[in-house]
This record gives structure tokens, C-alpha cells and sequence, in this order.
């Protein structure tokens, strides 16, 4: 049984911010997918349901993005659920807006959700990595991810949680590592079809149709008769000694 966590904050004012991306997604999936309703446990919202045929439960927790490993650890001794069952969906600002990375392990790179997690259930958990972007400038990274997504944001940001949302079943078709993999091939090309082929080369036209088929070889033409009195003086300068 896998646990999909979604980080965020709660609350009207964080609804559609950057840092609130992974809400955003786990959302879909369980819209997408036809999960039960969102209940109070485990200080967040929990909600259970299947993918591909196998139980699931998604969670997002209420507790702030700072305390957001109170909630998940709660909801995973519950369960007894083990850190490689659990997937997190958070927002990722060294990936430009609109990719995706999956990851197993690692550090938290700064994101308070992810360290948070991993003070209380260890590093091992799955990361869906969701692009942003970067302000550009250090100083300025809390206040660009807990504002909200701007107008130009929702070309790919529609697309993207779409994506997510359809494709989630193949969390669960096979083992977590390689069901990671392919869980971003599918998103991506869904994102970036791929490009209609080359129409085909036109047939050269046969020769003689002013098409490009190689020309004939032209032929020589007959040579001119001799004139009577140069045929006399060709027929004298051979016989001269």
C-alpha cells in the first residue's frame, strides 16, 4: 500500500501558491482517480482509495509546511507503512516550471517539508519533484514560493496536474525505483508529445516528364555532307607525297 503525501499549507491564502503544489496534485489524483473524501486524521486530511487496483491512501497535512513529518509519521505507524511506501509530491525551485524529476532518498536541498519528513521517518521516501522555477536571487526564494502561481504559470500548471493525475496508476505496476521512472516518462509525454514523423520524400518523376530523373544523354548529330570541291581537294591532299 502506497502513501501519497502531498505538501503544502493549509489555509485560503496559501490555496494556489508555488509552495503548495504538491496539495495541488495529490488533489487531482485523488479526483482523477476516485478516491473517498478528504477526513480529518492524523493532523491533516486523509483519503483512501485504489490505483491500479491496490489500495492507496493520499494525506496532506495541516500541521504547516515546517511540521509537515508529525503528520506523515503518524499516518505511517498507523498503517505500518515503511519509508519506501511513501511518495511525496512537492514543489522544486531548481527545476524550471513545468518539469518534473523523480528522486528516492537524499538530502532536503532547504525544503523545510522535506527535512521535516525526514527528521521523523527517515530519508528514505520517494520525492516527486514538481518545477517552479527560481526568483533568480537567494533572498528572495520564501517570498516567490508562497506567492501565488502568476497568470503565465497556468499554461503548464494545468497540463502538469493532469498529467499527474492520469498516469498515477503506474505508481503501483511495479517495484517503487523503476515505477518512479517510468511514473515521469509517462507525465512527460503526456507534457511533450512526441513530433509528428516527416512526411515522406515525393518519387522522382520518370525521365523526359520534367521531373528530377537523370536526363538522356544527348545524342550526336549526323555530320554535314562535304561540298563537292572540298571533297576533291579533302581526296588530292591525301594522295601528295
Amino acid at each position: 500500500m502506497l502513501l501519497l503525501v502531498g505538501l503544502g499549507n493549509p489555509g485560503p491564502d496559501y490555496e494556489r501558491t508555488r509552495h503548495n503544489v504538491g496539495f495541488l496534485a495529490v488533489e487531482e489524483i485523488a479526483r482523477e482517480a476516485g478516491f473517498g473524501p478528504f477526513g480529518k486524521r492524523f493532523q491533516g486530511l486523509l483519503a483512501e482509495g485504489r490505483l491500479g487496483g491496490e489500495k492507496a491512501l493520499i494525506l496532506k497535512p495541516l500541521t504547516y509546511m515546517n511540521l509537515s513529518g508529525q503528520s506523515v509519521a503518524e499516518a505511517a505507524r498507523f498503517f505500518k507503512i515503511r519509508p519506501g511506501q511513501v511518495v511525496v509530491f512537492h514543489d522544486e525551485i531548481d527545476l524550471a516550471p513545468g518539469r518534473l524529476r523523480v528522486k528516492t532518498g537524499g538530502g532536503h536541498a532547504g525544503h523545510n517539508g522535506l527535512r521535516s519528513i525526514g527528521q521523523h521517518l527517515g530519508l528514505d521516501f520517494h520525492r516527486i519533484r514538481i518545477g517552479v522555477g527560481h526568483p533568480g536571487v537567494k533572498e528572495e526564494v520564501a517570498n516567490y514560493v508562497l506567492h501565488a502561481f502568476a497568470k503565465a504559470d497556468e499554461a503548464w500548471l494545468g497540463p502538469m496536474l493532469s498529467a499527474l493525475g492520469a498516469e498515477a496508476p503506474a505508481l503501483v505496476e511495479e517495484d517503487p525505483g523503476k515505477a518512479l521512472d517510468r511514473y515521469q516518462q509517462r507525465v512527460m509525454a503526456r507534457l511533450q508529445p512526441p513530433k509528428p514523423p516527416k512526411p515522406p520524400r515525393p518519387p522522382e518523376a520518370p525521365a523526359g516528364e520534367g521531373g528530377s530523373g537523370a536526363r538522356p544523354a544527348a545524342e550526336t548529330p549526323p555530320a554535314a555532307p562535304l561540298d563537292p570541291l572540298e571533297a576533291l581537294r579533302a581526296r588530292f591532299s591525301k594522295d601528295a607525297p
